[in-house]
């Protein structure tokens, strides 16, 4: 591909992410009911190629694709190649409690990311990924007759917007072609808005609107390390593994409460502060791959994260509209867990007879429980994946396209079954930019 497509292509991509993030303020960028707690619902790792293979990445070293989740495996490329990355998803879910249904479509930005040598066998990634999404809505009416009776109706209505980000630059090197070691530093940003209205229709009565606005800003970093031995000329076997450390939010958090109607308006409750004590979890995580003649690449990886000490749980605007008693759901932060398995296999990379016979083929499963419990009860999540990255241009350029099927919560109690089928597309940039040539 020439470095004229190649730069068009580019600055597509950036024009698109800047164009997105900005939607995303506006409008959801997902939408789950499970997103009023904490910082949201937390995105699913990696590019497009990561989430069509499960998730996986801690193992993984290919120098076709960029891979985010182990800051060591941005050496794994050609050293004279510059990489780009850029991927959306679109969610699709289907929500029951009960007899209650309810459907979301969104879309929003996966990542873009650019990554280039610096010396020899060392090399450097930038990028920008989803962090979490707070999206939601709800509704009800009060039907107890003799409530009614006295106030007349009474409803209630909640809804929450916004995304965290997390801005990342990652280096890493590799010694004597197997011992690979990364570095990266993080910084997460993004604002949420959460609103609850309360309305007679009784004009006597005062209605009353309370909401959270959250501001947040947070700098992490994470180490990785992985460790590839050769199994004869064709397989090999890689050890991958990752430590992000906690970190401690700052930013601002506005809490209000106002009184509204015709009898009266007034406020009730204003606040505004910084996130004092709370903090995002931190995580460890292990990965092994095994490799076979650039046809067959199997990979599994754990990861867990212990949230129990990040007070989320209690945290005023952290906890959502929902407060204890009376029937409501509480919530409380727990140890998150993920077990994640990935199987890539390509018929011939090589053929020049049949196009389909390039194609990267994937698949994937993985299970995981969430940080937070509801009821003291755990939220788990589980599915498989499905994809397929197709050549296009000469050396490493392509459009990777991945799907996911799953399903989290369940019927049991007053929880909510979510099931979904999620799209992904990821546009996989290459390019030689640092070669001499012989001659003009």
């Amino acid at each position: 591909m020439s470095r004229r497509i190649f730069n068009s292509l580019l600055a597509a991509a950036v024009l698109l992410a800047a164009s997105g993030l900005s939607l995303s303020a506006q409008t959801f960028g997902s939408y789950t009911p499970y997103s009023i707690f904490g910082v949201g619902d937390l995105a699913s790792p990696g590019t497009a190629y990561n989430k069509s293979m499960g998730g996986v990445g801690i193992a993984s070293r290919s120098h076709r694709f960029l891979n985010p989740l182990n800051p060591a495996a941005v050496t794994a490329r050609d050293s004279l190649a510059f990489m780009a990355d850029y991927s959306i998803f679109q969610d699709n879910k289907m929500f029951r409690q009960g007899d209650l249904r309810s459907a979301s479509n969104t879309a929003n930005i996966g990542d873009i990311m650019l990554s280039f040598p610096i010396w020899r066998s060392s090399a450097m990634m930038v990028g920008v990924m989803p962090l979490s999404s707070t999206g939601y809505g709800y509704s009800y009416s009060v039907t107890d007759p003799s409530i009614i009776g006295r106030t007349g109706n009474i409803s209630y209505a909640a809804a929450g917007q916004g995304s965290l980000y997390q801005l990342f630059a990652a280096a890493g090197v590799t010694f004597r072609r197997r011992l690979s070691l990364g570095a990266e530093f993080i910084y997460y940003f993004g604002k949420t808005e959460k609103t609850y209205i309360e309305t007679f229709s009784d004009a006597s009565y005062n209605g009353a609107s309370n909401g959270h606005i959250l501001q947040i800003q947070a700098p992490a970093g994470k180490l990785g390390i992985q460790y590839e031995q050769p199994l004869g000329t064709k397989a090999s076997l890689t050890l991958g593994a990752t430590y992000k450390t906690a970190a401690k939010l700052g930013g601002y958090t506005e809490s209000y409460r106002y009184s509204t109607g015709t009898a009266a308006s007034d406020t009730l409750y204003y606040r505004k502060g910084t996130p004092d004590g709370v903090s995002l979890a931190s995580e460890k995580g292990i990965g092994l791959s095994f490799s076979y003649a650039d046809k067959l690449m199997v990979e599994f990886d754990y990861t867990r994260s212990d949230w129990r000490n990040s007070r989320l749980d209690k945290a005023e605007a952290f906890t959502g509209n929902i407060t204890a008693g009376a029937g409501h759901s509480v919530f409380t932060t727990t140890l998150s867990e993920s077990y994640r398995l990935g199987v890539e296999y390509v018929p011939n990379r090589s053929d020049i007879r049949y196009y389909w016979r390039k194609i990267a083929y994937r698949a994937g499963a993985y299970w995981k429980n969430e940080y937070y419990l509801l009821d003291g009860a755990p939220v788990n999540a589980a599915g498989i994946t499905l994809g397929a990255t197709l050549p296009v241009f000469r050396w490493y350029n392509g459009i990777t396209f991945g799907i996911d099927f799953g399903q989290r919560g369940s019927l049991k109690g007053d929880m909510i079954r979510e099931r979904y089928i999620n799209f992904s597309v990821g546009f996989n940039l290459f390019d030689i930019w640092f070669q001499k040539f012989s001659y003009d």
